[in-house]
């Protein structure tokens, strides 16, 4: 599943495109990417385009996966969207051909770049988008990067902020943990907790921090969690200034180009070679239906009371 950078990197792809653009035309080919979408009737698909067509774009904003686009209609709305497992949101030429897993196509005018095809393709389908109210945020901050107003599509603000996000919040992360029995890996994992961070980017930066995936929560001084924290920021910065990871033709970015931070990964996806630091093998172990890549020397297991 896509995870932050890669979600950011298609926000930071599309915003040129799409902010100040309007909305010319509307093509739903498959309804199934408009399960978010809640209609009014039984004509998903008619109900999205006809809401969308003529509507104003004003932002691109993204909080942890989830990504919006305000709209000018006084009706205070957005476009919401989830990518899922697959999901692309590509720029294309009007009238190029479709693409593989086409889901809904929308032209766009742009004053400068003029018209312009968003598509959204899902090879698997758990993706969608969606016509969705704008809520006001519950800290006054702003709803999420790449729009100063204190607005958040209301599908997206059941989640946390992410570790990037200014208005994060380091006192709630350390409380979180302070108060769980849980794997630290699976506070990670929580969106509620901490949102943005996948299976991908929790394997690296506990690796970097030294920290067993395992390892309870509870049991973590404050000066681990914080360097837990610090490690979560330096890896999803680093995989955003390599575009990053693709491990497929699925993770791209708007122009179908893959990232390349799966060349840095330390941990994730390397099993049984040889640990960065110390040289031992790196293990996999099943966790929560995914897999957990760790180095058993570096990272020693919790002690079993």
């Amino acid at each position: 599943m896509p995870e932050l950078p890669e979600v950011e990197v298609v926000r930071a792809g599309l915003a040129p495109a799409l902010v100040g653009s309007r909305v010319a035309d509307v093509e739903v080919l498959d309804a199934r990417a408009l399960t978010r979408h809640a209609a009014f009737g039984p004509d998903p698909a008619g109900d999205f385009a006809a809401r969308l067509a003529g509507q104003g774009i004003l932002s691109a904003v993204r909080r942890g996966k989830f990504l919006w686009f305000p709209l000018s209609s006084p009706a205070g709305e957005c476009v919401v969207g989830h990518l899922g497992m697959s999901g692309q949101m590509l720029l294309r030429a009007p009238g190029a051909p479709r693409e593989r897993h086409e889901r809904i196509r929308i032209l766009v005018e742009h004053p400068s770049h003029g018209l312009v095809a968003w598509v959204f393709a899902d090879q698997r389908t758990f993706g969608s988008l969606a016509i969705d109210p704008l809520v006001a945020t519950g800290d006054g901050a702003p709803g999420g990067f790449g729009d100063d107003r204190a607005l958040v599509a209301s599908q997206a603000a059941h989640i946390a902020r992410d570790p990037l996000d200014p208005a994060f919040d380091d006192l709630a992360l350390r409380r979180a943990l302070a108060r769980t029995s849980s794997a630290v890996k699976r506070v990670l994992l929580d969106q509620r907790v901490v949102s943005g961070v996948g299976n991908i980017y929790a394997d690296e930066a506990l690796w970097a921090a030294r920290v067993h995936p395992e390892t309870p929560a509870r049991a973590l001084s404050t000066r681990a969690a914080n360097r837990i924290l610090a490690e979560v920021r330096a890896v999803l910065t680093r995989a955003l200034a390599e575009g990053g990871t693709s491990f497929d033709a699925q993770y791209v970015n708007v122009n179908g180009q893959a990232g390349y931070f799966a060349r840095s990964l330390q941990a994730y996806g390397r099993t049984g070679e040889p640990c960065p630091r110390c040289g031992r093998p790196i293990r996999r172990a099943a966790f929560a239906n995914r897999s957990s890549h760790f180095c058993p020397a570096c990272q020693r297991a919790p002690r079993v009371a």
